[in-house]
């Protein structure tokens, strides 16, 4: 009996000291956190970020969240500049598939953020929905994904256009549309070009041009202005229009609605609204840890969840709430947009194609 006892405790002595080890390393990178007294997060304009996950993070850590907010690109432009400068002032990045890939990660701004994961509730495999923590990057060690949901095709405006006159993607060709489209110039780079790079890559070449060219869409670099010409339904069908411009609109009373499924082009899953990762010889490395594992807990991503209406890869997190339409379904084949060949290479090129194509029409 004595000895069944014996092994029974040899037995769990890696657990308890496992447990103890992460326990250990949390407690002290808090502390060190409270010392160096904040985390500069970088990321887009973000109400989430700033009403909830701020307050939140200070209340429970100590530490408080510096916020660096802009679009991807002036966030990039902005950490090249210091760089260069012999500057390191952000610790975390919050930012987009394309900033994420074609400069933080190209470009060496990255410090490895697997190892910096400790909370077992973010490193148990059997919390996630893939069995895994996704790790978007080739070494899969730098970038982290946390969500992924169905991203709806276009936005209508239901007071001017019905859901079943846009069965198919055939049906954006229809007389009746032209002049009452927008979207981003599929001329430059940015999500005009990626879309019409999709509909190049699903749809071909002769119905882009019909699309960008025959039915004259509207062309804007500003979302919002897209999203107000939506909502006054001077242009009722938007391509490009974004989560963020749309929901305020939805919550005043316009009949804006998403439109999902545009056969035969695939039904599409993104990364939105962002991926992690840690910047290279961040100032505040105890804090970055200390966020780096509480923003993907169960307790940050359902707060973002919730915020932003976006799917987490966690399985323990309330999606009562979500649409049933922005949940990935098994068993359906979707085009990832965040799929790191597609961010890489096929959307640059696809896109290329694309400016090419237009500029010789």
């Amino acid at each position: 009996m004595l000895r069944l006892l014996l092994i029974a405790v040899l037995a769990a002595a890696p657990a308890f000291a496992q447990t103890a080890d992460w326990e250990k390393k949390w407690n002290a990178a808090i502390a060190a956190g409270k010392k160096e007294g904040s985390v500069v997060v970088a990321g887009f304009p973000d109400p989430v970020m700033r009403k909830e996950i701020i307050p939140r993070f200070a209340a429970r850590f100590g530490i408080q969240i510096e916020f660096i907010a802009g679009r991807s690109s002036e966030i990039a432009a902005r950490v090249r500049n210091e760089r260069r400068a012999g500057l390191y002032a952000m610790d975390v990045f919050l930012a987009g598939p394309d900033t994420t890939a074609q400069v933080l990660y190209k470009e060496r701004m990255l410090d490895p953020l697997r190892p910096l994961l400790i909370l077992p509730e973010v490193t148990d495999a059997s919390r996630w929905k893939n069995g895994k923590l996704w790790f978007a990057d080739p070494e899969e060690r730098y970038v982290m994904r946390p969500f992924s949901g169905v991203r709806s095709q276009l936005h209508i405006n239901a007071d001017h256009v019905k859901p079943d006159d846009l069965r198919a993607a055939a049906d954006l060709l229809h007389p009746r549309w032209r002049g009452k489209i927008a979207s981003e110039d599929p001329a430059t780079v940015g999500a005009g070009a990626n879309k019409a790079g999709r509909f190049l890559l699903q749809m071909g070449e002769e119905f882009v041009v019909k699309l960008y060219r025959d039915q004259k869409p509207a062309l804007s670099r500003e979302r919002r202005q897209m999203a107000d010409w939506l909502a006054r339904g001077t242009h009722p069908i938007c391509l490009n229009c974004d989560e963020d411009n749309v929901r305020p609109l939805q919550q005043e009373g316009f009949k804006i609605e998403e439109i999902f499924e545009l056969p035969p082009i695939a039904p599409t899953i993104n990364a939105s609204p962002w991926l992690l990762t840690v910047a290279g010889r961040a100032p505040h490395p105890n804090a970055a840890l200390v966020f780096a594992n509480w923003i993907v807990s169960r307790e940050g991503l359902e707060i973002y969840s919730k915020g932003f209406g976006a799917p987490t890869l966690r399985r323990d997190v309330d999606e009562s709430f979500l649409k049933p339409a922005a949940l990935p379904r098994s068993g359906v084949r979707y085009f990832d947009e965040a799929e790191w060949q597609w961010i890489t290479t096929g959307r640059q090129e696809a896109s290329e194609r694309v400016r090419k194509l237009l500029g010789a029409r």
